[in-house]
């Protein structure tokens, strides 16, 4: 009876989100303001109610109620406990359901956050949002409800794909979708700044802060499912171009574009259509990153759906969205001023610049997402575009971006002198050089791409440190964003540093091994010492025994494993790592090779400075959190009040 009870509290859900869509803003027409005042209550019951739905979907997958066919599916009894509980979101149906909480939950923090705020606009902001959370909510009830039971229950669930038997499940969906359903704020917030036709820095001011929080989730996501892939996969990469990886990666490039022109239309007035159209581009590649999951269109290990009418209801939704937002666009847009004129060497011309080559950069990941299935659904053949395209488009266009960055935070506003800015960038510029000349000219395996990737990663850090040095000098107190600003883009050196030298001075070695054979890479001997057989909760494994020593000093034993789960018989790699600040060790076990004596494949790397990749992220998620901090913020918002 209680799974029927959440399926109803669903129901009730998408009832109250219609409420909250249609009754605030038609408040904000009529300036009728009971009507606005619906939209907070609305917000915190909407909330209350799909916890609640969502609270039943749990207690379900950790009771192993199987007659609930999604449980069935998608849980199993020897699951651990967090991944009984990680199963709600393991498949299509659930994960969709964590999406509308998600949802809930940020439209019930702008209730909550939002006190100073005209009515107008909290009732204009939650409306829109209430608008989305029934797009959401009618596609969970029409085509992929949770709640279907399964008469007679299955004596046991299927079991959740072993891919996804991993702590990364439990903590990197919902921090990817934190960051996706994030957008929905700024696009809602955008929105409403052209509903109300005052494009003005206020609407600006209050979506800066949703904004930052929503890219830090989506930054955290990203980071933790590059690492989950790294050691899971036992392919030892850490990105691979694939298309829902490139489904997360696209709103963050340009939530990374809004975060920049929404600080300009802040503090300057200015670029006010721009950020009101990144916002709107954010949030619809969120929604396109949906369709490219739950569609059925992809083959991937992200991919939940395969039902035909989930792709076109999410097709259909988001040329809706799409479509209103850009007609209400083009009907308000041209209204808003230009915020004054600016230089052509200034921090606006620059943060510009920067902005436009992220969008450019967005459309050539698109592409080569997109493109392979618009051939398929012509049937003009088979066609997979891979690394090769989006290295040799995205990277060219992330350089000068990475390079902006130092000329755009020493830059002034309006108007830069090209002598006084030249001085300034001699140092950063000098230290590139010499790094570049070090990389390229006295290491083994230097090449012009490693120079130039090192040189870039120099060149930041001085900036950074320069900058920095100047700011102190000056009197005041230095805000949290500042020092926010600064760490994140430190957090992008790092993150360059990282994909440098691992791309150009990675070895990798696919060998056989015998009990007591030793493979050598990088003065690091890897001796295979046993391999024996371990039971799982819910699998078998073949655990191998690799002894590390270096200049015959013994540093760590790796156990790589080889798992198959009883429920799949699916195996599966689990990589063994030894993690160092400037390297890591890794190894993975293959599978058994017939012949006169044991042998087993095993893949050896050595990966120098790759945890560096996520280092920086964390700086980056460290810098927005800090940015965001910042008591300007409220201090704005109680300047609109």
């Amino acid at each position: 009876m209680i799974v029927e009870i959440g399926h109803f509290a669903l129901i009730l859900a998408a009832c109250v989100a219609l409420i909250q869509g249609l009754l605030p803003l038609a408040g904000t027409v009529n300036d009728h303001q009971r009507w606005q005042a619906l939209a907070r209550p609305a917000a915190v019951l909407q909330f209350v109610l799909i916890a609640f739905s969502f609270g039943v979907l749990a207690h379900g997958a950790l009771t192993d109620d199987f007659s609930i066919k999604y449980i069935a599916e998608h849980s199993n009894s020897l699951l651990p406990v967090q991944y009984k509980f990680a199963s709600v979101w393991g498949g299509h149906e659930g994960s969709l359901l964590l999406w509308v909480l998600m949802l809930a939950g940020w439209t019930l923090a702008v209730a909550l956050f939002s006190r100073s705020l005209p009515l107008a606009m909290v009732a204009r902001v939650i409306g829109i949002l209430g608008w989305v959370s029934t797009g959401f909510l009618m596609f969970i009830l029409t085509t992929s409800s949770p709640f279907e039971r399964l008469l007679p229950a299955a004596p046991d669930g299927r079991d959740l794909n072993p891919l996804l038997q991993d702590p990364g499940l439990v903590i990197h969906p919902p921090m990817l979708y934190m960051g996706y359903v994030g957008f929905s704020v700024a696009f809602a917030f955008a929105l409403s700044a052209l509903l109300s036709g005052r494009m003005d820095a206020a609407w600006a001011r209050w979506s800066r802060p949703w904004t930052v929080v929503a890219w830090v989730f989506m930054t955290a996501g990203i980071a933790l499912g590059s690492w989950w892939a790294y050691y899971e996969l036992g392919w030892g990469g850490w990105w691979f171009w694939d298309p829902v990886e490139n489904a997360s990666l696209m709103p963050w490039l340009f939530g990374t574009a809004l975060i920049h022109a929404l600080m300009v239309t802040d503090k300057r007035g200015g670029f006010k259509a721009w950020s009101v159209l990144l916002a709107i581009g954010a949030f619809s590649l969120s929604l396109l990153g949906t369709f490219l999951v739950r569609s059925g269109v992809l083959t991937s290990v992200h991919a939940f759906a395969a039902d035909p009418r989930r792709g076109v209801f999410i097709l259909i939704f988001l040329a809706l969205v799409v479509g209103i937002s850009l007609t209400l666009f083009a009907w308000r847009a041209p209204k808003a001023t230009l915020g004054g004129k600016i230089g052509l060497v200034s921090r606006e011309s620059m943060l510009l610049t920067n902005s436009v080559l992220l969008v450019v950069a967005t459309g050539a990941v698109l592409l080569g997402t997109v493109y392979p299935l618009i051939v398929d659904a012509l049937n003009l053949g088979k066609l997979s575009v891979g690394a090769p395209y989006f290295n040799a488009v995205f990277v060219p266009l992330m350089v000068p971006v990475v390079f902006l960055m130092v000329p755009g935070g020493i830059a002034h506003w309006r108007e830069a002198r090209w002598k006084t800015l030249g001085l300034a960038m001699r140092i950063p510029a000098l230290a590139a050089v010499l790094v570049a000349v070090f990389i390229w000219g006295f290491t083994e395996k230097g090449n012009w791409l490693s120079a130039m990737g090192m040189a870039l990663a120099t060149w930041v850090f001085v900036g950074l440190i320069l900058q920095i040095v100047d700011r102190v000098k000056k009197p005041g107190r230095i805000p949290p964003s500042f020092w926010g600003m600064h760490l994140a883009h430190l957090g992008i050196a790092v993150v360059v540093v990282g994909v440098t030298l691992v791309k150009g001075y990675e070895v990798e070695r696919d060998v056989r091994m015998g009990l007591n054979d030793t493979v050598r890479i990088e003065n690091y001997n890897f001796e295979l010492v046993g391999v024996s057989n371990v039971d799982g909760p819910n699998y078998k494994a073949l655990r191998g025994e690799i002894k590390v020593t270096k200049d015959n000093q013994f540093l760590e034993v790796l156990h790589p494993e080889k798992r198959k789960y009883f429920s799949s018989a699916m195996p599966m790699t689990e990589a063994a790592i030894d993690s160092g600040l400037f390297r890591d060790l890794y190894v993975s076990l293959g599978e058994s090779i017939e012949g006169d004596k044991p042998q087993w494949s095993v893949r050896v790397f050595y990966k120098p400075f790759v945890s560096w990749l996520w280092y920086g992220a964390i700086l980056m998620v460290l810098g927005g959190l800090l940015a965001v901090s910042d008591r300007r913020y409220r201090k704005s918002a109680d300047s609109l009040s």
